[in-house]
């Protein structure tokens, strides 16, 4: 039986982030056009909601995506049809990095995602990524110093945490919208996480009610740039 080029994958929706990074649009730039529910879109970019065929379909058509970059990331991102090269969107390669200080975000959606990256980097260890951000603060100083940039990976089973590794947390407006870097400890209540500091200067554990975390991203590594 023919398989369905619309059908549903479990990555769909980070390829649509991807392929909107591409086009460099915002949220409603890429999706308003075909659908007006843009907060079902986020979600289904952060894989917190399945994508429908119907909306991939427009999606697919509209944009004039490769389906089966779609569906599994094979292939070019956008089709190409002859004479039509000059409309295609430059289409570049790894990760996004986005200026944005972390700290300004009052938001539970980590809205950077929206905005256009300013570049793009392309080093395989860490292509699986998600974006490079820069850190601002000494909160988490020496595994993070003020003007280095982090590389993280959205975390989609939040069951399984690497207690001890430090996180980016985005929470809801129960917990104060707080969007910050730190590192994540196991709490007696299993409803509970805690938040930890590594400067000595930052005392006090933060502890977070697992249910107020919007999204949540593991820190694989960081940048160190040199200020001369």
């Amino acid at each position: 039986m023919r398989k369905n080029i619309y059908s549903e994958s479990d990555q769909a929706g980070a390829r649509l982030r991807e392929i909107r990074y591409a086009k460099q649009m915002t949220l409603i730039q890429f999706y308003h056009p075909i659908t007006k529910h843009i907060g079902n879109c986020s979600s289904i970019e952060s894989g917190r909601r399945n994508i429908g065929k119907r909306l991939s379909k427009d999606l697919i058509d509209y944009h004039k995506i490769n389906p089966r970059y779609l569906n599994t990331g094979m292939g070019e991102m956008f089709l190409r049809s002859a004479g039509s090269d000059e409309h295609l969107p430059q289409v570049e390669e790894g990760v996004p990095y986005f200026n944005v200080n972390l700290g300004e975000i009052t938001v539970g959606e980590l809205n950077v995602f929206q905005e256009s990256p300013e570049y793009y980097v392309n080093y395989l260890p860490f292509n699986d990524c998600d974006a490079y951000l820069p850190v601002y603060g000494d909160s988490m100083y020496p595994k993070f110093s003020n003007g280095e940039i982090i590389i993280v990976k959205e975390i989609k089973n939040r069951e399984i945490i690497q207690w001890g590794e430090a996180y980016l947390m985005v929470t809801d407006e129960i917990s104060n919208n707080i969007t910050t870097v730190k590192l994540l400890f196991e709490h007696q209540d299993p409803e509970q996480i805690i938040l930890r500091s590594l400067n000595p200067d930052y005392m006090g554990d933060t502890v977070l009610q697992r249910k107020a975390i919007k999204r949540i991203f593991l820190v694989k590594g960081k940048v160190t740039r040199n200020h001369l």
